[in-house]
């Protein structure tokens, strides 16, 4: 069991960086001039590949953790509150990595939108949902 939780939390962390990431090249996007074509395109290289090593960290990631909840019982039965918190959080982080998607094809298809501010502020979102996770998972206040 503790192999399993080291490789969840090993693929949690590295789709983590990802997801403070993207954001952040999306900031970059926003704020490329129409004409520069060839900067627009390596950061859109850059925001394609670094979507896919997302996406191939979060399979192993949620596999490994149903595996700790189903398998090995984690978080099951009384004064486990805390893992209907941290599932709550798990699905609004797989909403916002969809989200990062749907922007990454707007930006592919050139119909971005919004400002680079708004990408700051959207940035800031996984932030904050790791923390709490983190409290969750470590603090188990219910």
């Amino acid at each position: 069991m503790l192999w399993v939780k080291s490789f969840h939390i090993l693929f949690v962390a590295s789709w983590f960086a990802g997801l403070f990431y993207l954001p952040r090249i999306f900031v970059n996007l926003a704020m490329v001039p129409p004409e520069s074509v060839a900067e627009r395109q390596r950061l859109l290289l850059m925001a394609r590949k670094l979507m896919r090593f997302m996406t191939i960290l979060a399979v192993p990631a949620l596999v490994l953790g149903l595996w700790l909840w189903l398998g090995y019982g984690i978080g099951k039965g009384p004064g486990n509150g805390w893992m209907h918190a941290k599932l709550t959080i798990v699905v609004l982080l797989l909403g916002y990595h969809h989200a990062c998607g749907v922007m990454l094809r707007r930006f592919e298809a050139g119909i971005n939108r919004r400002s680079h501010v708004w990408y700051r502020w959207f940035n800031e979102a996984p932030v904050v949902m790791m923390l709490v996770a983190v409290v969750l998972v470590v603090v188990k206040p219910f």
